[in-house]
């Protein structure tokens, strides 16, 4: 998904709601950024979506193993313990 956003533009033959359109026109929206930008939204959220839905499984294996065996940076992590597990260390 790396430079989707600045990707090379394709016309394109598009149809849309003809009254939204005229009002979109008499606002002075750029029709083609605004259709761009919500689309492009759209197909980053979809797609993100559903890698972490095919995903779920590992990354619920590997939150279960964060929980079990935390990650190696603990013991480096003094703002997080809690003060008296400071003063024992």
């Amino acid at each position: 998904m790396r430079g989707i956003r600045n990707a090379p533009k394709r016309s394109i033959n598009l149809s849309l709601n003809a009254k939204v359109l005229d009002l979109a026109r008499g606002m002075g929206l750029n029709i083609s950024q605004t259709v761009d930008a919500l689309l492009t939204e759209e197909v980053m959220r979809q797609y993100w979506q559903r890698w972490q839905t095919d995903n779920a499984e590992a990354i619920a294996h590997y939150n279960a193993r964060i929980e079990r065996d935390g990650v190696f940076s603990d013991r480096y992590r003094t703002f997080m313990r809690n003060p008296a597990d400071q003063d024992a260390a």
